[in-house]
């Protein structure tokens, strides 16, 4: 695989996060993925290490009982034959507090072969915790 369809890979994940397609989000993922926001706070469901399909299942259930998405729009990729780095821009409303995030976020994928093994993504989780307390 080379970095046009790493890309293009990460462009199917996004849409199909868009539409709610978590299967389609796992086929494009390793067994044994590891997949993290990084960061040492706690506060958000969806932040801790996971690893693997369940995993992140497990990451995408938690972010979606927490957060309503708003807008999730792409703005710049960067990509070599195993990485691809992605800019977004997004907003959502925490569902316990009714507040909005807004904000860019940064995504850093690993591809083993034609798979995503490795995900970290950065946000501003001071901005996130802040709409999740009450």
């Amino acid at each position: 695989m080379g970095a046009e369809d790493n890309i293009k890979t990460i462009h199917t994940i996004y849409e199909a996060f868009g539409r709610g397609d978590l299967p389609a989000i796992l086929d494009a993922v390793t067994d044994d993925v590891d997949w993290a926001t990084d960061t040492t706070s706690t506060v958000a469901p969806w932040y801790g290490l996971r690893n693997g399909k369940a995993g992140v299942t497990a990451f995408f259930e938690a972010f979606g009982s927490a957060m309503d998405v708003e807008e999730f729009t792409p703005r710049s990729f960067a990509a070599n034959d195993t990485d691809v780095l992605s800019v977004f821009r997004g907003r959502a409303k925490a569902g316990g507090t009714g507040k909005t995030i807004d904000m860019n976020l940064h995504h850093y994928f690993v591809f083993q072969g034609s798979k995503i093994a490795y995900y970290r993504g950065t946000e501003d989780t001071a901005q996130t915790e802040a709409v999740l307390r009450s």
